[in-house]
């Protein structure tokens, strides 16, 4: 918990001057992104020029630098939408549009105690942790530890130290949310899995009346087999989906019009609220023919829903980034990103 008159955890490392560990995002004249940590008497250079750190420090945000071969770059702190997407990562992240999607439909509120699982590297619990604040409690599990490492270098460096409302557990759901919660006691849970029904149980007795249940996950298949298993659970009530489409707008002079490229679809969202116990959910009318449904032994695979395999030999590497490039009380990080998808 923090004291009134304390900042809340993060905060101070997004307002006043750049200082030596901040990470800035430089922006150039086409558009494209480096993100940088600043270090004294380090230099960032590329192709088309260098300028050292040390003409950032000190400096307002907004600040419009010159490189040697008289290159200009914008110098902003990043927001946390671009910094999912620049940040070491192993598992695929969930996009900011689906992030925020989270936070609202689900009413995390500050005070929350929520429960996710599925942690990747890290992207979704920034945002929690933002939403339940200090005095909330964030439970994240995550099966695999090398992805918890990068999730936690991952969050660390971005509130520039551990998260009081954060624990990170290593193991299934199932097994986990007993521990570490007792039964009716949490507010939210979020499952990003491959097969969320298998953990339908385990967060029913999780949640308290009126709760939130939401998971993402990313084919038509999988949502239909959950909502059914929803459905059959008895203890929710009726099941929503949706997903959400990212146009960006193309806007000069009288040129303004949709971008030819837009984010699409990358997943699919699906709430559910707790019903008390012992209280079963009202029947639905009208649903499909029994042979319109999943059978219930099937088993899924990765490869079955098209994703794609992640390499143990990039795991490791960027696992070994991200730890590197946690911040420390007497050294701060010499790793230089570039933006995901855009040119150096």
């Amino acid at each position: 918990m923090t004291s009134p008159t304390s900042a809340p955890t993060g905060a101070d490392q997004r307002r006043g001057p750049l200082r030596v560990g901040d990470r800035v995002q430089l922006t150039d004249a086409k558009g494209r992104h480096h993100t940088i940590t600043l270090i004294a008497g380090k230099t960032f250079h590329t192709h088309r020029g260098q300028f050292t750190h040390d003409d950032l420090i000190g400096q307002p945000e907004g600040t419009v630098i010159r490189n040697t071969a008289g290159v200009d770059y914008l110098v902003l702190r990043p927001l946390l939408s671009d910094l999912v997407l620049s940040m070491p990562r192993g598992a695929a992240v969930i996009y900011p549009k689906d992030a925020g999607q989270i936070i609202q439909m689900a009413d995390i509120y500050p005070g929350a105690r929520v429960v996710e699982a599925g942690v990747g590297s890290g992207a979704l619990t920034m945002s929690l942790l933002r939403a339940v604040g200090d005095g909330g409690e964030l439970i994240s599990i995550e099966r695999r530890e090398d992805f918890a490492d990068i999730a936690r270098a991952n969050v660390e460096s971005h509130f520039g130290g551990p998260h009081p409302a954060w624990r990170l557990e290593i193991g299934d759901f199932a097994d986990q949310v007993a521990l570490v919660a007792e039964p009716g006691t949490v507010d939210r849970v979020i499952l990003d899995m491959l097969a969320p029904w298998e953990n339908i149980e385990a967060a029913a007795d999780a949640l308290a009346p009126g709760g939130v249940f939401l998971a993402y996950v990313a084919t038509a298949t999988q949502m239909s087999r959950l909502a059914e298993d929803l459905r059959d659970h008895g203890g929710f009530t009726e099941p929503h989906a949706w997903e959400n489409l990212l146009r960006t707008w193309h806007l000069e002079g009288l040129s303004v019009r949709p971008d030819h490229r837009m984010i699409g679809h990358t997943g699919f969202l699906m709430t559910a609220r707790r019903m008390a116990p012992g209280v079963d959910a009202p029947l639905r009318h009208r649903r499909p023919a029994k042979g319109a449904y999943p059978t219930a032994d099937a088993e899924w695979t990765p490869e079955d829903l098209g994703e794609r395999p992640v390499s143990e030999k990039k795991i490791r590497k960027v696992r070994r980034g991200a730890l590197d490039a946690t911040p420390t009380t007497d050294a701060t990080t010499d790793a230089e990103t570039t933006m995901a998808g855009e040119d150096s």
